[in-house]
């Protein structure tokens, strides 16, 4: 695969303007990227200025903490679907696995998936890797594939660092073939990309789509 078809063209700052999205979905047209992230607020306008590509709209839920309630994540993604986003991008409730209450993180990823997968979407679970440790990363890695989610991603690009080989390393090695693996946050350059997809990863989410194909 073409490294541009891995790229989820994104912009999710709080001061994001339409024209920010104008210009998102138009670089994405010209570099015949996967799709574009954009908030949820966005996405209805996103699908209007896509209507005519094959471009995936992709957006977020929980983001960017992921304690919000199970029936505010569902909302969010029911929303979201609704207006023409293709792709959930869910946090995890990390305070959840940080207190070891898996149950409680598993049924809340599950009630999203059951929702997103139902409607034909795709349903990734961002589990922040910054924040977490090895064995936090693979108990995360482990609820995901019991779920059956279709992606496992790394970071939401709020943290303290973003997407790492040795994390992808890691979540390849601890997911079943079938889960993919989407790297973000702080993917600057070409040789970054090129060693992350090596490392394992499937997609890519970056503001940096452009500078990594040309």
């Amino acid at each position: 695969m073409k490294m541009n078809q891995r790229i989820e063209h994104t912009i999710l700052k709080p001061d994001t303007m339409e024209s920010d999205i104008k210009k998102l979905c138009e670089e994405a047209i010209e570099h015949g990227f996967f799709g574009v992230c954009v908030p949820p607020y966005f996405v209805k306008h996103a699908s209007i200025i896509l209507k005519d590509s094959s471009i995936k709209i992709v957006t977020v839920a929980g983001f960017p903490l992921g304690y919000n309630t199970t029936p505010a994540k569902v909302e969010e993604a029911r929303k979201a679907m609704d207006e023409g986003a293709h792709e959930i991008d869910m946090v995890m409730n990390i305070a959840a696995l940080k207190n070891n209450d898996l149950n409680f993180v598993q049924n809340d990823i599950q009630s999203v998936a059951t929702l997103v997968q139902l409607k034909g979407c795709k349903l990734k679970v961002i589990i922040e890797t910054a924040l977490l440790s090895n064995d936090e990363k693979v108990k995360a890695c482990e609820i995901c594939a019991k779920v059956g989610v279709d992606f496992v991603k790394t970071s939401t690009g709020f943290a303290s660092s973003g997407a790492k080989l040795k994390d992808i390393e890691l979540m390849r090695k601890n997911l079943p073939a079938n889960i993919k693996i989407k790297a973000s946050g702080g993917i600057k350059t070409k040789e970054q990309a090129k060693d992350l997809v090596k490392a394992g990863a499937d997609r890519l989410g970056t503001s940096s789509g452009p500078d990594l194909i040309e």
